[in-house]
C-alpha cells in the first residue's frame, strides 16, 4: 500500500509538472481576459512596420525576426506571466516554446494572432 502511494504521488506531480511547462494556446475572448485580469507581460513579436497597423493594449514590442530577440525577452521576468502574439499565430508559437526553453513558466498564446483578434473585436461592435 505504501508503493502505491508513493507510485501515484510521482504519476500526479509529474502530470502537474509537464502542465505547468506547456503554452497555454487561448482565443481572443480568453486572451482578452488573461491580459486585463492579470499583471501579464503582453508581448507583441511583430516586426516594427507590422507595429503601425496598431497593437494590442501597452503591450511591449520585441521583433522576433531580429537579431536581439532572445537578450531582449530573457529580461523580462520569468516569475510573471506572459503572453505573446504576432500577426497570424506562427511566429507567436515559436516564440512562445522558446520561453518555455527559457525557463518562463506561464506562457499564454494568442490563437491566430492579431488577424483573429481584430476579428473578433470587430463581431464584439
Amino acid at each position: 500500500m505504501k508503493y502505491i502511494v508513493i507510485v501515484l504521488l510521482c504519476v500526479f506531480s509529474a502530470c502537474k509538472q509537464k502542465t505547468a511547462n506547456e503554452v497555454n494556446l487561448l482565443d481572443p475572448v480568453a486572451f482578452g481576459e488573461i491580459i486585463t485580469k492579470n499583471e501579464v507581460q503582453l508581448v507583441d513579436v511583430r516586426t516594427p512596420d507590422e507595429w503601425k497597423d496598431g497593437i494590442i493594449g501597452d503591450a511591449l514590442k520585441i521583433d522576433f525576426l531580429d537579431s536581439s530577440f532572445a537578450e531582449e525577452i530573457i529580461k523580462l521576468d520569468k516569475n510573471k506571466p506572459i503572453a505573446v502574439y504576432c500577426r497570424s499565430g506562427g511566429r507567436s508559437a515559436k516564440a512562445a516554446s522558446i520561453l518555455l526553453d527559457l525557463g518562463f513558466n506561464e506562457v499564454y498564446e494568442l490563437k491566430g494572432g492579431i488577424l483573429n483578434w481584430n476579428e473578433k473585436q470587430k463581431q464584439l461592435k
